[in-house]
């Protein structure tokens, strides 16, 4: 119990459950969460410990609800958390970084990385540019830029996302 004057400390289920939702949020800036996944998540964060109004709403949502009305109330019950949305740009670079584990875990084909815009991410670090340059555009692009030797650039994406898992984690987790 806290004493007077201060917020006492959230157990540990709900600091857990907080954490989640914090990754959450940054997977949703990320565009890697649906807007219809997110009641089910809402419903996930309150059996886990959390407890706000809009949450509560919110995990009550069908799937087939407005998007744009589960985005708000997402981002309403995010506010009730505590928990801030992180800047897009950030949240691209930490899904990049993501993308790059499960490339090296080979939960990833290499033509499924030309599926997103990932060309467009800012990257700020040598290790992201080094990756990122050598994601094509679109899949049609993987024979078009690389022709025959596939092998290379199959190797050299790995060497890249190695370097870019490897490299020290940029700014506020996701």
């Amino acid at each position: 119990m806290g004493t007077a004057g201060t917020t006492p400390e959230p157990e540990p289920a709900t600091q857990s459950a907080l954490m989640a939702l914090g990754e959450v949020a940054c997977r949703y800036q990320a565009d890697e969460v649906r807007p219809e996944d997110l009641p089910m998540i809402a419903a996930e964060a309150l059996a886990a410990g959390l407890d706000t109004p809009t949450l509560c709403e919110l995990a009550g949502w069908p799937r087939s609800a407005d998007a744009r009305d589960i985005r708000d109330a997402f981002e309403q019950a995010l506010s009730e958390s505590g928990i801030e949305l992180p800047d897009r740009g950030l949240a691209r670079r930490h899904a990049l970084r993501r993308l790059a584990a499960r490339l090296i875990d080979g939960e990833i084909a290499l033509a499924e990385l030309a599926t997103d815009d990932w060309w467009e991410t800012e990257a700020e670090t040598a290790e992201e540019r080094s990756f990122v340059s050598l994601i094509p555009q679109c899949e049609c692009c993987i024979e078009y830029t690389l022709g025959l030797d596939q092998q290379t650039w199959a190797a050299q994406l790995r060497i890249a996302a190695v370097a870019l898992t490897s490299s020290p984690p940029i700014g506020p987790g996701c």
